[in-house]
């Protein structure tokens, strides 16, 4: 049962944001074949839909749509780190920060082929050890590296550097040759990264990983460079997530922010009940990044299980007064907008879900 049972809820609008919710690659129409989402393919028909090109730079990603809806302005790059920092527990000052997250590279052709996190486990200590390294050998440069979480680590920069940067999830499972470091100042942090891989080779943490038949991390990833904003625009009066940038992004904002778990019934029985809340399910990056289309598809079962079925029943009953879908897909946004109302509207046809996947821009 949802809470105020019987109670229709006007003032709740419910957005919910989520990346890679139709496959990449466009011509692979099949991969949609015996998908039964039928509560997703319903509020694609019913909402009122808008499609939104990509972001002014040309990119799409997830960052850029929070940076927009936040109002956060591109800086060499968009200002990932600061606020993913946040919400990590650290505190960026008016520092330049860096993502600097512990990656794999695996020579595979003649091509360096990048493997995120998603790919290994890594322990507090083993980020530590080798972060150590790294702030022994670049001190002189004004660097220091701080892993706040084994996956995820921070670089703070004394100097800020002229780098532009492509987001780690734009490089995850492809060849970086044309993705690393560009800028005036790019050569001498791309000697830097040849450092890192020299220090990592036969450092005593690889060794026994490799003992293990653990994969090495043998370099890291420089990304989402930047300085905390004067303001950020508050777009929702509540968050729920578990990406680090969006969480920290909305502290930033001082919105109510939340960790993602559990489904919909859970989120709607914890929530306040009014207002705008943004729910970011990013389940299916990893899946769209990997080539994986099997997780992929099993993923958005699961999704439409947990997530849309019991959101559009709580919005035809009325627990919810309005239900906004978000897609990200490669080259912009779909967005999909449904009251109550919308939902009797019988000319608006259920179509398959691959015919919603060519209103992407």
């Amino acid at each position: 049962m949802y809470p105020h049972a019987g109670v229709i809820n006007f003032g709740m609008h419910c957005q919910l944001f989520v990346p890679d919710l139709f496959w990449p690659e466009r011509g692979l129409r099949d991969i949609y074949n015996e998908l039964a989402t039928p509560a997703l393919a319903r509020l694609l028909a019913k909402g009122r839909r808008r499609r939104a090109d990509s972001a002014p730079d040309g990119t799409t990603s997830a960052e850029t749509w929070l940076c927009g809806q936040f109002g956060l302005e591109k800086q060499d790059d968009w200002p990932v780190a600061p606020y993913s920092l946040i919400a990590d527990g650290g505190e960026p000052g008016g520092r330049h920060w860096l993502r600097a997250d512990p990656v794999h590279l695996q020579l595979e052709g003649g091509r360096l082929i990048l493997a995120d996190s998603g790919s290994f486990s890594i322990s507090q200590q083993e980020a530590e050890s080798l972060a150590t390294s790294l702030n022994t050998h670049f001190s002189a440069d004004g660097l220091t590296f701080c892993p706040l979480r084994p996956d995820r680590w921070y670089l703070r920069s004394e100097a800020k550097p002229a780098l532009e940067t492509t987001e780690l999830a734009a490089s995850t499972g492809r060849n970086i040759d044309q993705l690393l470091p560009r800028g005036r100042d790019a050569q001498a942090w791309r000697a830097r990264l040849n450092d890192v891989q020299m220090l990592f080779h036969d450092h005593a943490v690889n060794e026994a990983r490799e003992s293990a038949g653990a994969l090495p991390i043998n370099s890291i990833w420089l990304w989402g460079g930047g300085r905390l904003a004067d303001a950020l625009s508050p777009p929702f009066d509540a968050l729920w997530s578990r990406d680090a940038f969006a969480s920290g992004l909305a502290q930033a904002a001082g919105i109510a922010t939340h960790s993602l778990t559990g489904n919909a019934e859970d989120l709607l029985r914890a929530s306040a009940g009014e207002g705008v809340m943004l729910v970011v399910l990013d389940q299916l990056r990893s899946a769209a990044q990997y080539d994986d289309a099997h997780r992929w598809r099993e993923t958005l079962l699961r999704l439409e299980h947990d997530w849309f079925a019991p959101l559009l029943e709580a919005l035809r009953t009325g627990h919810i007064g309005m239900l906004s879908l978000h897609a990200l897909g490669p080259e912009g946004v779909l967005s999909a907008e449904a009251t109550r109302g919308d939902l009797r509207r019988f000319w608006r046809r259920v179509k398959p879900l691959a015919a919603y996947a060519k209103d992407l821009p």
